[in-house]
């Protein structure tokens, strides 16, 4: 796992969009952060752990084959979220528009058998 800033983030999500344009699965993750990057031990007496000063997210993307992350603060959020979004909007071009007819044919379908049953 790469962590990258969060500019970086967004033009290597665009790479991994492009590569998985027309084969592929792209997985997007997220995440709250607290900063820890090794686990707790539970050994008795050890108090729950104080709350950060500052809340952060983890977003993850992979294909499978390579994997790219970054750490968002609480005050560059709403920087982040447009330009995710925008980016989101500009990559999500290609998804498949459902079969509506098929959708049909399967309701009137369910309303023959429940006349049937009556």
């Amino acid at each position: 796992m790469v962590l990258l800033d969060n500019d970086g983030f967004l033009s290597g999500l665009t790479k991994l969009f492009q590569q998985t344009r027309h084969s592929g699965s792209l997985f997007l993750t997220m995440k709250k952060y607290n900063g820890r990057t090794k686990p707790r031990s539970k050994g008795k007496g050890k108090s729950a752990s104080p709350e950060p000063d500052e809340h952060l997210c983890l977003m993850r993307a992979s294909n499978g084959k390579k994997t790219i992350s970054t750490v968002v603060s609480a005050r560059e959020v709403t920087r982040f979220q447009m330009a995710y979004a925008n980016l989101m909007k500009a990559s999500l071009d290609g998804l498949k528009k459902r079969d509506k007819k098929m959708a049909k044919a399967a309701a009137a379908a369910s309303k023959k058998k429940a006349k049937a049953i009556e």
